[in-house]
């Protein structure tokens, strides 16, 4: 009986595998078509140092952190 179950959770096992890799197979060409966005340039580095600035995104973080 032992030889019954172990070769049911193979089937099982098996099955599923083959249904992730069909899933991945299905997501795959889509996920090639993406182009990414070009970055926004850059400003260039201060000579002298510094360079931080209070951006949205710093003053996001800066709210999470509030207790």
């Amino acid at each position: 009986m032992s030889e019954s179950k172990l070769a049911r959770r193979s089937l099982f096992v098996g099955a599923s595998t083959v249904g992730a890799v069909a899933a991945l197979a299905n997501f795959l060409p889509s996920a090639q078509n993406i182009s990414s966005p070009e970055a926004p340039a850059l400003k260039p580095a201060p000579l002298k140092g510094g360079g931080y600035t209070l951006s949205d995104h710093v003053k996001q973080y800066y709210k999470t952190t509030r207790v």
